[in-house]
């Protein structure tokens, strides 16, 4: 059952747009990681879903109902978010943190909140810390206790941003636990991360944002083994990248083969490895793509693991294989070289691709 939607969701600061026309449900009972790169809005998207920071454009729809400012407070008691810095009152302690939201919103004689906030205080391992201070606290203490005023509110959904940031790596593990055990509870979750193993493990679906949207979303298999788009494969495989662009085919070559050199002596790229990449590229762009197709884009890259090295070589047109009329010797000589050659024809876009393993 859907539980949450956005409808093109678009926020804009002025002129710099943030996100554009994002779009996506929820089903009641999924869990969802959100991962990419900094700076590509992924705690924007989670903040204008509850509108603290609301949409510039677009519709947010909870449990069927168009979230506006005049019923977000309404929603926000189903709907409650976890946030990095924790957000717990100062001046109560732990208990009155976790009781006020009952008393005041939801009207529970303070008997039954309290008695709710010892059972939850149980369930976070923090039985022992019902009346402290939170300044008396650890940040992994910190945060589940602000986990558990969440969920004290008996929530449909949670959404955490960046809950483990703010913490010492020893305090990561008190956290995730916890977030784990909501998922095995079956709790509604988006969960803003940079956890990559902790998003594997308890996610049903993993959006990655970048260029402004939700650039590729799937399974944590999917996304994390298997992953389909270019940027994706470069935040999850920490892949080292050069690129060059062929405008003419008068090409600067010396400066291609330069960038080359100076990529694999800055990655420290073994010497036998360096002159392959070299060669692939040198014959298949100078001699076999740019006098066929002029322009073209190069990419040499492998992943931080280092277990595979490519060549890259995009090219307009229309569906044809630059090495089945190219110049015979260099064509020879990319085959022998390489490991691996694939070819793939994106038709919607009219661009060729030659991905070469070395």
């Amino acid at each position: 059952m859907k539980i949450l939607s956005a409808e093109n969701f678009t926020k804009r600061y002025g002129e710099n747009t943030i996100l554009e026309n994002v779009s996506f449900d929820v089903a009641q009972g999924e869990v969802i990681s959100i991962i990419g790169p900094s700076g590509t809005g992924k705690s924007t998207l989670l903040r204008g879903l509850n509108f603290l920071d609301p949409p510039t454009e677009g519709t947010i729809c909870f449990k069927d109902q168009k979230l506006s400012k005049q019923n977000i407070d309404e929603a926000r008691r189903k709907m409650v978010m976890v946030f990095q810095s924790f957000g717990l009152f100062a001046n109560m302690d732990v208990m009155k943190n976790i009781t006020i939201g009952q008393t005041d919103l939801l009207k529970k004689p303070l008997a039954e909140a309290e008695k709710r906030a010892h059972e939850i205080l149980k369930t976070v391992g923090l039985s022992e810390r019902a009346h402290h201070f939170p300044h008396q606290l650890s940040g992994g203490q910190k945060q589940r206790v602000a986990i558990a005023r969440c969920l004290a509110m008996e929530p449909d959904i949670i959404l955490f941003d960046e809950p483990t940031s703010a913490l010492d790596p020893t305090m990561v593990g008190e956290v995730t636990a916890v977030i784990r055990n909501l998922a095995k509870s079956g709790m509604t979750m988006l969960i803003v991360t940079h956890e990559m193993e902790f998003a594997r493990n308890i996610s049903s679906r993993v959006f990655f944002m970048d260029e402004r949207g939700i650039y590729e979303s799937g399974t944590p298999e999917e996304i994390f083994d298997k992953p389909q788009r270019p940027k994706t494969q470069t935040f999850i495989f920490k892949i080292k990248t050069f690129t060059f662009s062929v405008t003419s085919r008068d090409f600067d070559f010396i400066e291609m083969l330069s960038g080359i050199d100076d990529f694999c002596f800055r990655y420290a790229v073994d010497d036998k490895k360096a002159n392959q990449l070299r060669l692939i590229a040198e014959e298949l762009v100078l001699n076999v793509v740019a006098p066929q197709f002029g322009a073209c884009e190069l990419t040499v890259s492998f992943p931080e693991s280092r277990d595979a090295y490519r060549v890259s070589v995009t090219y307009p047109g229309e569906d044809r294989d630059a090495l089945e009329t190219g110049d015979e010797l260099s064509v020879a000589l990319v085959r022998n070289t390489a490991k691996s050659i694939e070819r793939s024809y994106d038709k919607d876009s009219d661009v060729n691709a030659l991905k070469i393993e070395v």
